[in-house]
């Protein structure tokens, strides 16, 4: 495996979804985690050694946004994904310190480049 490829770490319930995540992302030449819970993600400890989290709005129990705002000040940047659009839940990711949120569906080339400008906007100062 190699290192120096930047990890993405998905937090997806719907098991296809997650699946088509994991495969664009290594397509594209990251390593990849995938969970299917925010618990899930805190038990392995996943986040640790993120480059970026994909982190779905409407998980069972705690949500994306509130993971999020768990993870503290040294968490990894996020690009959130939601199927519900509106203003509540562009409030939730904001208020949790989200800048990123896709609409499901949505292309592969607005994820990535999502993450890209994510990732970015977390090394400047």
């Amino acid at each position: 495996m190699d290192e120096t490829k930047q990890l993405i770490v998905v937090v997806e319930d719907d098991a296809g979804v997650r699946l088509a995540l994991q495969r664009l992302l290594r397509a594209s030449g990251f390593r990849t985690l995938s969970f299917e819970s925010a618990e899930a993600l805190v038990t392995a400890a996943g986040a640790s050694n993120a480059s970026c989290l994909v982190l779905d709005v409407q998980l069972p129990a705690t949500s994306g946004p509130m993971l999020y705002a768990q993870l503290g000040r040294h968490r990894p940047p996020a690009v959130f994904i939601t199927a519900h659009d509106g203003p509540a839940t562009r409030s939730e990711v904001a208020n949790a310190g989200g800048k990123e949120l896709l609409i499901k569906p949505f292309i592969a080339r607005d994820l990535l480049d999502a993450i890209a400008r994510a990732m970015c906007a977390a090394k400047r100062p």
